[in-house]
């Protein structure tokens, strides 16, 4: 019998790449974290790639969770937690550091560790510090595993809602007033720290946003009034991150616009508006992932408009270095001029979150979104590229 007509042992035969879908976390993004894992785990198509869920307690612990989506979902207005779904309340999951291996093992103590196997491709479906920031992604490029989304540089850029803007100045992108204050400015000299803040109220008026520097889902951010209201809501934002951004308020038409990178390179998707949220100071936690405020997809803009917008997405995704994917904010002002707000390297990716919708609208089917990021990190080495 011929060699080639053997049958071919499981080692022989072509395997599915393996999909890591990280979620959870230590930021307090961790509930819409294992959401929007869950959506995730829904669309991946289970015959073309195999899955291993990995949860991130609040703690830093990875744990071994269950396949079970259903579990992952928001109920009585609260969001699911790693530790409600973990194997065990010890174990845990070790992603070997050796770019000559991408083997995962599971532990528990007193026991031997067992192998999982090799993982292909990571998903990190983390939101905020410890995740979304670079650190995952950074770990990461040691392991030498693949991975949907940016890398270190442009994650970090992208959580750094100081820097990204200073990155977004160099490059001739339109950006509102702002306003820093680090941890050592409060912690030194609370007085002139707060003056610093009522220096820029004077200057661009009330009211004002005072928010976390590197946060997301805009939890943690407080529309300001007056000075009455200044000292609660630094405060709020430092219980998410101790450097706080102050913004003035950009009077005008928020929308969003989606990048997503084909083979020949990033595109934009059609542009959404969030239109104002009347049970709502401002477009916030509650009203993106509670309540479902609609946006509208696409925005009703003007060709030219909607053209101008799309065109300032891609460039915004250049300017950071992005991969992968980006959801980039802007606002259209009074005057018609759009200003960039902020971009974010992992949007809300729930299937009624606006980026997953903008694409849906613009041709790509929420689980055909999923797999064109799984293979476009395949595609892409981790190290210098």
């Amino acid at each position: 019998m011929s060699s080639e007509n053997l049958p071919q042992s499981p080692q022989q035969q072509r395997r599915k790449p393996r999909v890591a879908v990280v979620f959870g976390g230590r930021s307090s993004e961790h509930g819409i974290s294992v959401v929007t894992a869950g959506a995730v785990l829904r669309a991946i198509d289970r015959t073309k790639y195999d899955v291993l869920p990995i949860g991130i307690t609040t703690d830093g612990r990875w744990a071994l969770t269950a396949d079970e989506p259903e579990r992952m979902a928001i109920a009585d207005r609260s969001t699911p937690n790693v530790d409600q779904l973990t194997e065990s309340a010890e174990g845990g999951v070790v992603l070997s550091v050796d770019p000559g291996s991408r083997e995962v093992t599971y532990s528990e103590p007193g026991s031997v560790p067992k192998a999982l196997g090799e993982v292909d491709v990571v998903f990190p479906m983390l939101h905020g510090p410890y995740g979304e920031d670079g650190t995952l992604q950074g770990l990461l490029e040691l392991s030498g595993v693949p991975y949907v989304g940016s890398g270190v540089l442009a994650s970090a850029v992208g959580q750094d809602k100081e820097y990204m803007k200073r990155v977004f100045t160099s490059f001739g992108l339109p950006v509102g007033p702002y306003e820093v204050i680090r941890p050592r400015e409060w912690q030194q000299d609370p007085s002139a720290a707060r003056k610093k803040i009522i220096d820029f109220a004077g200057e661009h008026g009330w009211p004002l946003f005072v928010k976390p520097a590197r946060g997301g889902s805009s939890m943690g951010i407080t529309k300001v009034d007056d000075l009455a209201g200044l000292d609660e809501a630094i405060a709020e934002a430092q219980r998410h991150d101790p450097k706080i951004l102050v913004e003035s308020l950009l009077r005008g038409r928020e929308i969003e616009c989606g990048v997503l990178e084909f083979e020949d390179g990033p595109r934009a998707s059609v542009p959404a508006e969030i239109p104002p949220v009347t049970a709502h100071e401002f477009y916030d936690f509650a009203a993106k992932y509670i309540d479902s405020a609609p946006g509208l997809v696409p925005a009703p803009l003007t060709p030219e408009q909607t053209a101008e917008v799309r065109r300032l997405a891609v460039e915004a995704f250049d300017a950071a270095s992005c991969e992968g994917l980006v959801r980039a904010d802007f606002f259209l002002q009074e005057d018609g001029e759009f200003v960039i707000n902020e971009i974010n390297t992992m949007p809300g990716f729930t299937p009624i979150s606006m980026y997953p919708r903008m694409w849906q609208e613009s041709g790509v089917s929420y689980p055909e979104l999923v797999d064109r990021l799984i293979q476009a990190a395949l595609r892409r080495p981790t190290g210098l590229r």
